[in-house]
């Protein structure tokens, strides 16, 4: 597929693999009325490219997986050799310099065994190949939670590709060796293992085997060096650099909000900034009352456009004069959508109890997918959409509070959502989201952040100014602390009715829990915030110790909004803030700093 650049006479070539059988049909068993078993290879084949992420809960679906991982990255390098061989024979001493491979998390990192088999059948020894697969690849973590730094169990492994497994094994060994050498302790070596026990550990191997490793936000690079790749910082330190994420402004602002983008230009003076975000700063200049009130149009116009597309999709009459407050992204526990549900219940009960009569009417919409295979997380979906059908039809609280939960979350969605909104929920415990790309297109467009000090809200707010988010919430030190020194919710929830009238929505019959009071999904959602789970503590990831003043920014929030000019100026500051995050900043330092791709400028 054709990759067009934007006002450059550069085109880039997107490759997309699909997996087919050798034999696709077995007349031999067909006519044996064998009829699954003529078409089974077939069907294995293309199970390969169908569907990607099969949920892995059974060991049938980590074979799938693994399998998968493995025949992207093995179809890719032998196009990068197929092409590199055509211009250069079986010389492969120019290789490294004019091919980069850079390891996105942990799922491709089979890349680096596999150029180095595919660099042996060449006639190369390991050591050579090993040498040109390390300056080849780099790797970008994109995560520090443990499920997702992935281990493969080497008995699947041996099974599944065992020729990349003995090649992981002369890695691991060579890694060791290379260890000892630099005087690395026996303690130090042992948690650098990159075969430890049966597991193969893909993140290690990536960290080894490459020439630089990068987190996407400045507090999550700093995280890899002090604590999940601490030893491998502290002997390789010269491999470990940022990279903070960016956002493509022509898709994210001049394609989905033209509105925003003419004003824009209109400022600037020209759309220069579609290609140089940094431009945006001219409107730090421009926070007259004019065009504050023309910037607070745009955006009541984009509500209205919202509304109605949310009115095709999926039905639900939306009021485009009330507040927009957005959480659109990825369900999981970390990302703590369940905190904004219970903020949302506490608000309820407040304005039900009279306890806040100037309440500004607020729309919440939410916009998630979860894992397969992850109930949990669909169970805090089903409870948002309880709350919607409390919150949305009780006449107390029905004009001035709303949820919504739309269905089929997706970029085009995103298009949509992202302009309309006046408020970004980024909820994320601190530490926990690496950087975030979401919170940066909402800033562009003139949102404000209501979020955690973590991943790149953390920027979001340096660049725009801390005054005009709305920061919430422990800090890292704060829960690294906590989890040195004990941390009990359920105390917290007990000292603090307001917390426990909340929680206990989910086993006092407040919500239908599919008729099992207490024993259900919400029920296990209760159990693992106050009690902990067999694999997790109680309260993983500090709902109950953020909740409180997460409910008081979130009114206080509600409240400066009712001066619209001064709202509409928090806004307008975070477009005019916005230039850092533009993803031609992200991959043009990837480019000189990791690629070493020569350019013009």
């Amino acid at each position: 597929m054709a990759v067009i650049g934007c006002k450059t006479s550069n085109i880039n070539t997107l490759r997309l693999w699909q997996a087919e059988a050798v034999n696709e049909f077995d007349f031999t068993a067909f006519n044996n009325t064998e009829y699954d078993k003529a078409v089974k290879e077939k069907n294995d084949a293309e199970n390969i490219s169908k569907v990607l992420y099969p949920n892995d809960n059974k060991y049938e679906g980590k074979v799938l997986r693994l399998k998968q991982q493995y025949f992207f990255c093995s179809a890719s390098l032998q196009d990068i050799m197929r092409r590199y061989k055509a211009k250069h024979g079986n010389d492969f001493s120019f290789f490294a310099k004019e091919n980069a491979i850079q390891l996105n998390d942990t799922h491709p990192v089979s890349c680096v065994p596999e150029l180095v088999r595919l660099l042996q059948l060449e006639g190369m020894g390991f050591d050579e190949a090993f040498e040109i697969a390390r300056q080849t690849c780099s790797y970008t973590n994109h995560t520090v939670l443990s499920e997702a730094l992935e281990k493969w169990s080497a008995d699947l492994m041996t099974q599944v590709i065992p020729e990349i497994y003995n090649i992981i094994c002369l890695i691991a060994n060579k890694c060791q060796e290379e260890l000892i050498a630099k005087g690395v302790n026996g303690d130090m070596r042992a948690k650098m293992r990159i075969i430890d026990g049966n597991s193969v550990h893909m993140a290690r191997l990536a960290t080894y085997a490459g020439t630089y490793v990068n987190g996407v936000a400045q507090l999550h690079t700093e995280i890899l060096k002090a604590d999940l790749l601490k030893e491998w910082y502290q002997v390789y330190p010269e491999r470990f650099l940022n990279k903070t994420n960016g956002i493509t402004q022509r898709r994210w602002l001049g394609l989905c909000n033209p509105e925003l983008s003419e004003l824009i230009t209109d400022k600037v003076g020209s759309d220069d900034w579609l290609i140089d975000l940094s431009k945006l700063s001219v409107l730090n200049d421009c926070l007259d009352a004019r065009t504050i009130n023309k910037f607070n149009k745009i955006k009541a116009k984009k509500k209205v456009q919202l509304a109605e597309y949310i009115k095709k999709m999926d039905g639900f009459d939306i009021n485009p004069d009330t507040i927009f407050d957005v959480q659109v992204k990825r369900l999981h526990e970390y990302k703590r959508q369940l905190i904004n549900a219970f903020s949302i219940m506490a608000i309820y009960f407040r304005i039900k109890d009279g306890k806040l009569p100037n309440w500004t009417p607020t729309t919440f919409i939410f916009g998630a997918k979860a894992a397969p295979g992850y109930a949990r997380a669909k169970a805090i979906i089903k409870y948002i959409t309880e709350i919607s059908n409390l919150v949305n039809n009780d006449p107390d609280t029905k004009d001035k509070l709303q949820v919504y939960f739309i269905s089929n979350y997706n970029v085009s969605y995103a298009e949509k959502i992202v302009v309309a909104a006046d408020i970004s929920e980024q909820t994320s415990t601190a530490g926990l989201e690496a950087s975030g790309t979401g919170n940066m297109k909402f800033m562009l467009n003139g949102a404000v952040t209501l979020g955690t000090w973590d991943g790149a809200n953390i920027e979001i707010a340096e660049c725009a100014g801390v005054e005009n988010e709305y920061i919430f919430g422990a800090r890292v030190e704060d829960i690294e602390k906590l989890k040195k020194e004990g941390y009990d919710p359920a105390a917290i929830v007990e000292a603090n009715p307001e917390l426990k009238r909340v929680v206990d929505t989910l086993i006092d019959g407040t919500f239908d829990d599919d008729g099992a009071q207490g024993e259900g999904s919400f029920g296990e959602l209760h159990h693992a915030l106050l009690k902990g789970t067999h694999w997790h503590d109680p309260d993983h990831y500090f709902l109950m110790l953020d909740l409180p003043d997460y409910i008081e920014t979130k009114i206080r929030a509600n409240a400066d909004y009712a001066d619209r000019k001064e709202f509409g100026k928090k806004c307008l500051l975070n477009v005019a803030n916005a230039g850092k995050f533009s993803s031609d900043r992200a991959i043009l330092e990837y480019a000189e700093e990791i690629w070493h791709v020569s350019h013009k400028k």
